[in-house]
């Protein structure tokens, strides 16, 4: 009988830590990253980024705004008709304050074109044009003899409707808004997206500074390998356009002088190859570049072998291609957690590679003010959302996307210029986009097998108690608790995907030092305890007794479990006062805080120190 094969995804340190490599084989040693801030301009008459970002702000963006201009004795019905309920109908997310958070987020994507390549930049700049002259245009045939009407009696997808109307989902009636002023933000965003387009418009291949960088990476690369004999390089870009740029530029030259064949995967139908007889869809392609790896079949050896790869994000995750040692992003990802995926493939137990490179293109300033731009464009998305709603990121609630705060990429950016992070160490909650917890729920399954009923018959509340051997644990309790009733749908938060269980670790002294949006870390802290002590620790558990008085004099740990419970209220808390402030009204109602009594304790972790450590400590305070 054929069983079904599992393939579980672990990483780097996850398996030197508890699997070893002796017999899977090792990974390879990671080089500092190389950092290189490259300028738009070889003639350096381009404008700089910060000149640019200030243009971007004052862009009107007026074509994806309507209701901005519709007519104030009109905006109640608007408002009436596309408002969106927020906290079960206690509050509502007005579509304008919507629209105009959307506006930031399209003057965040030029700023991220712009970064990536100019040849995006203008593609946008020019897409951004076309909807403003198209804008323009409806407006000028517009004839102003028309009846009115009220747009709460109007279905906006009535095809009978369409020349009265204008917007894409939002849309308004040409008689309920300011012709005047929106046709002169438009004229004025004409202008400036104009002016825009023709200085990026001016910078072909030859006078790409950052082109010409990786242009000269890539020699470099091929004519000085890390590894003996090893020319293989993956680029990585955010979008599908810089991609194909890219390779328009590269391919040829490439081959014509260093002889290296070049493919590109864009995951929407476009690959291409310059290998004449393969095959351009995904799997050929990849097999071609990393055939040990993909343990490409003889037959097809003849196809022959790709050495440079141009790729979007659509091949970050999930594919092995560890036959190569150096990785380029030529931008920066929007999400940290993205470019330490897409170094996670060259980053691969039993790489045939003695050491591996990371290449990061950067904006040509400091990080800093790299941020600071964002932040202003930012900014203002992040101030209209809670101003309509109490609520950081309406438009992001249903993802829990962490990585929309601005001070945590800083920090990881900052990071990944000086080494490759690992998952582990971002500072995230529970996320899809991270790491899962499969491997944890395997080790269970493993144990419900070996071990049938046992861990259905124990009681609520079970104590084990152990001491630690690893410098790493600090003391403290580790505690799994349930929370219970009204409460567990009151603590619910789309981010945190494990409720209504939660694990967190209290320090001896009442800290805490992994909430139970560190669910993964706690886990860890777990196993590295636990793993291969199949009895009790006598040591341990004699040192408790005592303590304790036999467990009668549980003061200690239950000062613990209040701390725990609070670390996991008090961001519902802070919600809740929160939200005395916002326009949307109030949901800090008396009993909307849960409390000791909204949990339940199933079990928890006493971990001591070694028994030498606990008797210095003694003597001490003795």
């Amino acid at each position: 009988m054929c069983r079904p094969s599992l393939t579980i995804a672990r990483s780097r340190r996850h398996i030197e830590k508890y699997y070893g490599t002796n017999e899977t084989g090792r990974f390879p040693a990671r080089l500092q990253p190389i950092n290189i801030k490259a300028d738009v301009d070889r003639a350096g008459e381009f404008p700089s980024i910060r000149d640019i970002n200030r243009e971007i702000r004052r862009l009107n963006l007026a074509a994806y705004a309507p209701l901005r201009y519709v007519l104030p004795q009109k905006q109640a019905a608007y408002d009436a008709k596309y408002r969106v309920q927020v906290r079960g109908g206690e509050g509502f997310f007005r579509q304008a304050d919507r629209e105009e958070s959307l506006v930031q987020l399209l003057r965040i994507n030029v700023l991220k074109r712009m970064e990536s390549a100019v040849s995006s930049f203008a593609l946008t700049v020019e897409r951004q044009l076309r909807d403003v002259d198209a804008m323009l245009a409806q407006i000028e045939a517009y004839a102003d003899d028309i009846e009115e009407l009220d747009i709460s009696d109007v279905d906006i997808d009535d095809p009978v409707f369409e020349p009265l109307l204008v917007g894409r989902k939002v849309k308004v009636l040409l008689t309920d808004v300011d012709l005047i002023r929106w046709k002169q933000d438009l004229i004025e965003d004409r202008n400036r997206l104009s002016t825009l387009l023709s200085a990026a418009k001016q910078i072909g291949a030859a006078r790409d500074a950052k082109l010409s960088a990786l242009r000269e990476m890539i020699a470099h690369k091929c004519r000085h390998p890390i590894n003996p004999g090893n020319r293989k390089i993956i680029v990585f870009t955010a979008f599908a356009d810089t991609a194909e740029h890219l390779y328009k530029e590269l391919a040829s030259w490439a081959k014509e002088q260093l002889g290296v064949e070049t493919a590109l995967v864009v995951g929407s139908g476009r690959n291409q190859a310059t290998l004449p007889t393969l095959r351009t869809d995904l799997g050929s392609i990849l097999t071609a570049f990393s055939p040990r790896s993909k343990e490409r079949p003889p037959e097809l050896v003849g196809e022959g072998e790709l050495d440079l790869l141009i790729a979007t994000d659509c091949i970050s995750e999930g594919q092995n291609l560890q036959d190569c040692d150096w990785l380029i992003n030529y931008d920066i990802h929007w999400n940290p957690v993205r470019i330490i995926q897409r170094f996670g493939r060259i980053d691969r137990i039993g790489s045939p590679n003695q050491v591996i490179q990371l290449v990061n293109f950067w904006p040509n300033m400091e990080l800093e003010e790299y941020i600071n731009l964002e932040q202003r464009v930012s900014g203002r998305m992040v101030l209209l959302d809670i101003s309509a709603t109490g609520e950081e990121n309406l438009i992001e609630q249903s993802a829990g996307n962490s990585m929309n705060d601005l001070e945590y990429r800083r920090k990881q950016l900052l990071k990944l210029q000086d080494t490759v992070i690992d998952l582990e160490d971002l500072s995230t909650g529970v996320s899809i986009t991270d790491l899962t917890l499969t491997d944890f729920r395997i080790d269970l399954a493993q144990y419900l097998r070996d071990q049938p009923g046992k861990l259905e018959g124990l009681p609520l509340g079970a104590c084990a108690v152990i001491s630690t051997n690893d410098a790493d644990i600090p003391t403290g309790v580790i505690f799994c608790l349930r929370a219970e009733g009204a409460a567990a749908e009151r603590l619910r938060q789309p981010e945190y995907p494990l409720a209504p269980y939660y694990l967190v670790h209290v320090g001896d002294d009442g800290s805490v030092l992994l909430p139970h949006t560190q669910a993964r870390h706690v886990l860890d802290r777990l196993k590295r305890l636990a793993w291969g002590r199949g009895l009790p620790d006598a040591d341990a558990c004699a040192r408790f007794d005592r303590r304790t008085r036999q467990g009668e004099d549980m003061r200690h740990a239950q000062k613990l479990l209040a701390a725990a419970i609070a670390s996991i209220v008090g961001k519902n808390e802070e919600r809740a006062v929160a939200s005395l402030f916002s326009p949307g009204g109030t949901h800090a109602i008396k009993g909307d805080v849960p409390g000791s009594d909204d949990f339940e304790v199933l079990a928890f972790l006493i971990v001591l120190p070694k028994a030498a450590q606990q008797a210095q400590s003694e003597r001490i305070d003795a």
